[in-house]
C-alpha cells in the first residue's frame, strides 16, 4: 500500500470538517423550523398528532377527570416531543400507564365482549342471563 500524500490528507479533513457543519446546519434549521410550526400548535394538537390505539380517549378521559394535573403533564411531553427526545407515537395503553405511574389513577371504561350465539354480549349480561336460566331451572 502506498502512503497518501499529506496535502490530499488535509484537503479530505477540510470536506469532511465542511460537511459536518453542513449537516449539523441544516439539522439545526429543520429543528428550528419543525419548533416553529409545532409554535403555532396548541399543546393538545401537538399531542394528539402523537397519539394512537384510544390514546386520544385515554387524554379526554384524563382531562375531564384531573385537568389540571393533565395540562401539566401534556406541556412536558410536548417539551420533550419538541426537543426531539420523543420520536415516536404513544399508544393508549403507554398513557395510561403514564398517568398512573405519576399516581394519576385515569378510570376507562372497559367492557369484556364474548360471543354467544353468533352475537357479541358483554360479559356482564351473558352472567346475568346464565344466572336467570339457573333461576327458572331450579324452578321447575
Amino acid at each position: 500500500m502506498s502512503e497518501e500524500d499529506p496535502d490530499i490528507s488535509i484537503i479530505k479533513a477540510r470536506k469532511m470538517k465542511e460537511m459536518r457543519e453542513l449537516a449539523a446546519a441544516m439539522e439545526k434549521a429543520r429543528m428550528k423550523n419543525q419548533n416553529q410550526k409545532n409554535r403555532s400548535k396548541t399543546s393538545s394538537e401537538i399531542i394528539s398528532g402523537y397519539l394512537y390505539d384510544r390514546g386520544q380517549e385515554v387524554l379526554n378521559l384524563a382531562e375531564s377527570q384531573f385537568p389540571l394535573q393533565t395540562k401539566a403533564i401534556i406541556n412536558r411531553i410536548v417539551e420533550l416531543i419538541n426537543t426531539g427526545e420523543i420520536n415516536q407515537r404513544i399508544s393508549g395503553g403507554e398513557l395510561l400507564a403514564l398517568f398512573r405511574t405519576v399516581g394519576i389513577n385515569v378510570r376507562v371504561n372497559t367492557s369484556i365482549k364474548i360471543e354467544d350465539h353468533g352475537k357479541m354480549v358483554s360479559f356482564s349480561d351473558k352472567l346475568k342471563q346464565e344466572k336467570d336460566d339457573t333461576i327458572y331451572d331450579s324452578n321447575d
